[in-house]
């Protein structure tokens, strides 16, 4: 009759739930998920007002949901994998605090209720794999939080509504395998946070929006194929240089594949069979690799592809462009401006190089490879910056100053001039660092310029400037609350994770700090400033000279000059510790001995204190940075772990006192 909460994840139990689970009306926390259990859906649950957490996910639960969906206090749903049936009633529109709605793979029929754009806090909705239909209500548009939406495998029909292109924070969108007819709604162009896109094995019509084109953070899939889709591949696809798997197959599309896809240096796969392409692929080392099976019957393709025919190039054709070669060969460039796409040429994998070159540049606004003028661009710059007057300064570190210039065009940038040295070390590092790396959370280098008048780099520009700017000042450090320091942790975690794990070679930082974390608008947050970058040679000892800003330096460097992935891990767990206290922790970090405090005592006064989930969360949080403090770099976690780590969906039990359980900072060396 008390039972708050139930957790028998993960084990290998089998028999069914007892019917009488809440029949006391208290049971906030049901977690079976993970296991063999058979039987019905316990009745009692159906009207449990007290569920706050439930996970029944990955069993053989059967029975009839349609009652389910009087939880005013729930937050987080799961019971997808098991067979259940029944339909989504639209009282699932009154659980106002849920923010993560599970349910796929089971047999559930009926709509989509209209009920569910009332659940303002929804970030995940999947009910993918079951038997909907009807059409997608519009309604669902006015989830603004909603980040994660599948739908696919189910028997839904009519149009993608337009109210989708309202969803501003949607990163993940999955409509597959349905009925869907009508266009592609030109609003899809209004997410600009998606990075999977999928739309596949529908009955979509008309030409390919090219507002498609405008997606620049789709990153790991635009899947379009198996509907009838036609007319040409629109060339502003071609600016998406970060995707990484495109896949047009099995549609009417015809003319040619467009000379601006050589810019897309990221993609790994593209599968354009099945259509009525012609004429000549683009000439780059992917299309050179590429396996033919991802161009057959097409109507005429030719080019570098392997089994294709080659193309019959006109005369004139091949001395025009011998005619553009010697033009170009002779004319005066004031500067030498080489300017590369969002994070140029190497799509970093694991053990695996990218394909396309150094010399590979995207299409982007100004900095197009096709109407590129250096002198002109240079002179931009150097207008919308006032020749790099203070009162465009908005900030300065140790080997540059950063300006904001605003071109004509109406286009934004932060301009990082670097100091005038005798030689380019950190200038050709900072560079050699980004052509290797690409990730939402890194900072975009859009292009550099080195010339005797001065060198620069031309980054994409963070609106809300750094995260030590933001922390200093007491208006903006409230608005930094405890939910947006959370996620700039996640932010920070995943970039130097990827910079460390997932490129071909391993890339330090070296400067992990509080002003080179950069905040745009909504508080997401980019690691900037690669002047001090070093990518590691896996057969060499990495032995350098001592770099970084004082009070972020591993205490090892002061007796090695070794560098390792470990010496950023130890300015993560710095840059943490300040992050939540809202000053850097320089007090505790210089003590000779153990000091433990509580962590109600490690937390920015300025805010109020934090709800107790929210607690439990920031607890873990400053816990793995304390772990990252240890003066010996091998007790210290890798960038990986700590993403696995805070990526965990399991949280600390929420019947602990967070605020007053003690925090031990190790002592530092002597």
């Amino acid at each position: 009759m008390s039972l708050v909460k139930l957790d028998l994840a993960f084990n290998n139990l089998s028999g069914s739930l007892p019917s009488g689970l809440c029949v006391g009306g208290r049971l906030q926390n049901l977690v079976v998920v993970g296991n063999n259990l058979v039987g019905p859906f316990p009745s009692s649950l159906l009207n449990c007002t007290s569920l706050v957490r439930v996970r029944l996910e990955r069993n053989y639960l059967e029975g009839d949901i349609t009652g389910m969906g009087s939880y005013p206090n729930l937050v987080y749903i799961d019971i997808s994998s098991n067979k259940l049936f029944g339909q989504l009633s639209h009282i699932w529109g009154e659980c106002y605090k849920l923010t993560v709605l599970r349910a796929s793979n089971n047999h559930i029929t009926g709509v989509i209720p209209s009920s569910i754009g009332k659940l303002s806090m929804l970030g995940i909705l999947d009910v993918s794999s079951n038997k909907l239909e009807g059409q997608i209500p519009p309604e669902i548009g006015n989830v603004m939080m909603l980040f994660n939406l599948s739908l696919s495998g189910n028997l839904l029909r009519g149009n993608m509504p337009h109210e989708i292109g309202s969803m501003n924070n949607l990163e993940y969108l999955d409509l597959s395998s349905n009925n869907l007819t009508g266009q592609i709604p030109d609003s899809i162009g209004h997410c600009q946070k998606i990075h999977f896109l999928k739309l596949s094995h529908n009955h979509l019509n008309g030409i390919i929006p090219i507002e498609l084109g405008m997606l620049v953070n789709l990153q790991d899939l635009l899947d379009l194929s198996d509907n009838s889709i036609d007319g040409n591949i629109p060339s502003v696809l071609g600016s998406l240089g970060m995707l990484e798997a495109l896949n047009l197959s099995h549609n009417a599309l015809n003319d040619s594949i467009p000379p601006s896809f050589q810019s897309m240096t990221s993609l790994l796969s593209m599968d354009v069979s099945y259509n009525k392409l012609e004429g000549p692929l683009p000439h780059t080392r992917f299309f050179e690799k590429a396996p033919i099976k991802w161009f057959r019957h097409n109507k005429k393709l030719c080019g570098v592809v392997k089994g294709l025919p080659t193309c019959d190039l006109p005369r004139s054709s091949e001395q025009g462009k011998k005619s553009g070669a010697i033009l170009l060969a002779i004319i005066p460039i004031v500067v030498s401006f080489v300017f590369m796409t969002a994070v140029v040429t190497w799509q970093c994998k694991k053990k695996k190089p990218r394909t396309g070159t150094a010399n590979e540049v995207q299409q982007t606004n100004m900095f197009s490879v096709w109407n590129f003028d250096g002198e002109d661009v240079y002179n931009k710059i150097v207008d919308a910056t006032k020749n790099f007057s203070s009162s465009h300064c908005i900030g300065t570190g140790g080997n540059g100053s950063v300006y904001r210039a605003q071109l004509p065009t109406g286009e934004l940038f932060a301009v990082k001039k670097i100091h005038m040295t005798e030689d380019d070390v950190q200038f050709n590092q900072e560079i050699q660092a980004l052509m290797h790396v690409r990730h939402r959370n890194i900072a975009k280098l859009f292009g550099y310029c080195s010339a005797t008048q001065g060198r620069f780099l031309v980054y994409e520009y963070m609106d809300r400037g750094s995260l030590a700017a933001t922390l200093k000042g007491k208006e903006t450090a409230i608005e930094l609350d405890w939910t947006r320091r959370l996620n700039i942790v996640c932010d920070v975690t995943h970039a130097l994770s990827y910079i460390h794990h997932d490129c071909f070679v391993p890339i330090v930082h070296r400067d992990v700090t509080s002003n080179n974390i950069l905040l745009d608008l909504e508080f997401k947050a980019c690691i900037s400033d690669f002047g001090l970058a070093k990518i590691l040679d896996v057969e060499a000892s990495n032995y350098t000279s001592l770099a970084g800003t004082k009070g972020y330096l591993a205490p090892d460097l002061a007796y090695t000059t070794r560098v390792t992935e470990k010496c950023d891990v130890y300015s993560f767990g710095v840059l943490i510790l300040e992050l939540f206290m809202g000053h850097h922790p320089r007090d505790y970090l210089s003590s000779m001995d153990k000091r433990s405090t509580l962590l109600e005592n490690l937390l920015d006064t300025r805010l109020p204190p934090p709800e107790v989930e929210i607690t439990s969360e920031i607890f873990k949080v400053v816990t793995v940075a304390v772990q990252c403090i240890e003066p010996n770099p091998s007790h210290r976690p890798t960038m990986q772990q700590v993403a696995k780590v805070l990526s965990r969906a399991e949280r600390p039990a929420n019947d602990l006192d967070y605020l007053h359980v003690d925090i031990i900072i190790p002592a530092c060396w002597s």
